[in-house]
């Protein structure tokens, strides 16, 4: 019958419909698995490039900036200097006494022929011993050898010395006997010289009040 023909047709095209697809092989699944996970590495390595290249850019922009833009002002350190350095000792010629760490020791000075120079003098070596000719301060005819030299620079740049005056102990205190040097009884000149050192500052003056 032609209803019967027409049920017939529409249960088939239902089942067809419906009908499950035929079973995919084994090694296409895995295929497809490899290339979907191709396209998700690939989509987060491009985000994590995106995401570099943004970070890249923004410390760029800190440390380098535009010329326009302005920069923190930041102060020199501060250099000491010989007139800022406060003295490692005094010398006082009129006295006949040098001032160190609190302590008095007598000195012996240049003659009247060989006036010991004032000022400030900065310290620029140590000796434990030393060779002193007249070539070492412009002068003539001495030629010594003396223990704990400490040698100066002078405010015009000359050079003078601090020294053991081991050939007269008996000055330092009483008499200036000295060639311009500043002498000092052995022990003291050993103190002085294991007290100071290169860039320390000594003040040699005529009285208490400088110069």
């Amino acid at each position: 019958m032609a209803v019967s023909d027409d049920l017939t047709s529409a249960l088939h095209g239902l089942a067809a419909d419906h009908a499950t697809p035929p079973p995919v092989p084994g090694a296409e699944i895995r295929r497809r698995a490899v290339v979907r996970g191709r396209r998700r590495r690939a989509a987060a390595a491009g985000v994590t490039l995106a995401t570099a290249a943004v970070a890249v850019t923004v410390v760029a922009g800190l440390f380098t900036g535009s010329d326009d833009a302005p920069r923190p002002h930041r102060k020199p350190a501060p250099v000491a200097t010989d007139s800022a350095r406060a003295p490692a000792a005094t010398v006082d010629l009129a006295r006949h006494r040098m001032t160190l760490d609190g302590r008095e020791l007598p000195v012996s000075a240049g003659t009247a022929a060989h006036p010991t120079p004032t000022g400030r003098m900065t310290v620029v070596a140590t000796y434990p011993k030393k060779r002193l000719t007249a070539g070492n301060v412009g002068l003539d005819k001495y030629d010594l050898t003396l223990p704990w030299v400490v040698e100066l620079r002078t405010p015009d740049g000359s050079t003078n010395y601090v020294v053991a005056l081991t050939y007269n102990e008996k000055a330092p205190g009483d008499m200036d006997v000295t060639k311009g040097w500043i002498g000092l009884r052995v022990d003291d000149a050993r103190t002085f010289h294991d007290s100071v050192e290169p860039g320390d500052v000594i003040t040699v003056r005529t009285g208490a009040s400088g110069g």
